[in-house]
Protein backbone atom coordinates (compact mmCIF):
# COMPACT_ATOMS: atom_id res chain seq x y z
CA UNK A 1 0.00 0.00 0.00
CA UNK A 2 1.51 3.13 -1.55
CA UNK A 3 1.48 6.31 1.76
CA UNK A 4 2.10 10.10 1.49
CA UNK A 5 5.09 9.81 3.51
CA UNK A 6 7.73 11.66 1.67
CA UNK A 7 11.21 9.67 1.09
CA UNK A 8 13.71 11.81 -0.26
CA UNK A 9 17.80 11.32 -1.67
CA UNK A 10 20.50 12.99 -1.72
CA UNK A 11 23.90 11.85 -3.37
CA UNK A 12 27.26 12.89 -4.16
CA UNK A 13 30.37 11.21 -5.64
CA UNK A 14 33.97 11.88 -4.60
CA UNK A 15 36.66 10.04 -5.62
CA UNK A 16 35.14 7.34 -7.08
CA UNK A 17 32.93 6.63 -4.30
CA UNK A 18 29.33 7.50 -4.16
CA UNK A 19 27.14 8.72 -0.72
CA UNK A 20 23.85 8.27 -0.84
CA UNK A 21 21.84 9.50 1.97
CA UNK A 22 17.91 8.83 2.52
CA UNK A 23 15.50 10.37 4.59
CA UNK A 24 12.06 8.89 5.42
CA UNK A 25 9.43 10.85 7.09
CA UNK A 26 8.09 8.06 9.09
CA UNK A 27 6.98 8.05 12.86
CA UNK A 28 9.45 4.73 13.94
CA UNK A 29 7.53 3.86 16.97
CA UNK A 30 8.52 1.07 19.03
CA UNK A 31 5.23 0.05 20.54
CA UNK A 32 6.95 0.57 24.14
CA UNK A 33 5.66 4.61 24.38
CA UNK A 34 2.43 5.85 26.08
CA UNK A 35 0.57 8.37 25.04
CA UNK A 36 0.67 11.38 27.52
CA UNK A 37 -3.44 11.98 27.07
CA UNK A 38 -4.84 8.29 26.71
CA UNK A 39 -2.21 6.38 28.68
CA UNK A 40 -2.23 3.89 26.53
CA UNK A 41 0.72 2.41 24.53
CA UNK A 42 1.24 3.96 21.30
CA UNK A 43 1.22 0.71 18.19
CA UNK A 44 4.34 -0.14 16.41
CA UNK A 45 5.09 1.25 13.75
CA UNK A 46 8.41 0.88 11.83
CA UNK A 47 10.41 1.01 8.64
CA UNK A 48 11.24 -3.14 8.41
CA UNK A 49 12.85 -2.95 5.18
CA UNK A 50 14.66 -0.82 2.88
CA UNK A 51 16.12 -1.59 -0.77
CA UNK A 52 18.55 0.27 -2.79
CA UNK A 53 18.35 -0.28 -6.45
CA UNK A 54 21.30 0.99 -9.24
CA UNK A 55 19.96 0.38 -12.91
CA UNK A 56 17.45 -2.03 -11.65
CA UNK A 57 19.78 -4.50 -10.06
CA UNK A 58 19.49 -4.72 -6.08
CA UNK A 59 22.42 -4.29 -4.60
CA UNK A 60 21.82 -3.11 -0.55
CA UNK A 61 19.22 -4.37 1.68
CA UNK A 62 19.15 -2.47 5.02
CA UNK A 63 17.02 -4.40 7.44
CA UNK A 64 15.76 -1.77 10.13
CA UNK A 65 13.52 -1.98 13.37
CA UNK A 66 12.27 -0.51 16.54
CA UNK A 67 15.97 1.35 17.23
CA UNK A 68 16.09 3.42 14.23
CA UNK A 69 14.62 7.06 15.25
CA UNK A 70 11.88 9.16 14.30
CA UNK A 71 12.34 10.66 10.66
CA UNK A 72 15.18 7.74 9.95
CA UNK A 73 18.27 8.81 7.88
CA UNK A 74 20.21 5.88 6.15
CA UNK A 75 23.70 6.37 4.42
CA UNK A 76 25.68 3.87 2.25
CA UNK A 77 28.72 4.22 -0.17
CA UNK A 78 28.49 2.71 -3.57
CA UNK A 79 32.13 1.84 -5.59
CA UNK A 80 30.23 0.87 -8.88
CA UNK A 81 27.88 4.29 -9.17
CA UNK A 82 28.54 6.46 -12.13
CA UNK A 83 27.42 9.56 -13.01
CA UNK A 84 24.22 9.62 -15.04
CA UNK A 85 23.06 6.00 -13.48
CA UNK A 86 19.21 5.37 -11.86
CA UNK A 87 18.80 5.09 -8.20
CA UNK A 88 15.96 3.58 -6.69
CA UNK A 89 15.16 3.39 -3.26
CA UNK A 90 12.30 1.13 -1.50
CA UNK A 91 10.78 0.67 2.14
CA UNK A 92 8.87 -1.19 4.00
CA UNK A 93 6.83 -1.05 7.18
CA UNK A 94 5.45 -3.12 9.68
CA UNK A 95 1.87 -2.07 8.91
CA UNK A 96 2.48 -2.89 5.04
CA UNK A 97 2.69 1.23 4.08
CA UNK A 98 5.50 1.68 1.78
CA UNK A 99 7.62 4.35 -0.08
CA UNK A 100 9.88 4.63 -2.74
CA UNK A 101 12.13 7.52 -4.09
CA UNK A 102 14.18 7.16 -7.73
CA UNK A 103 16.81 9.70 -8.69
CA UNK A 104 20.16 10.10 -11.18
CA UNK A 105 23.39 9.73 -9.61
CA UNK A 106 25.14 13.36 -9.98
Amino acid sequence: MATDKQTKIRTRTRDGVTDVLVLVDHPMETGLRTDKKTHMKVPAHFIQVMNFFLNGKEVVTANLGVAVSKDPLIGIKLKSAKPGDKLKVTWSDNKGESGSEETTIN
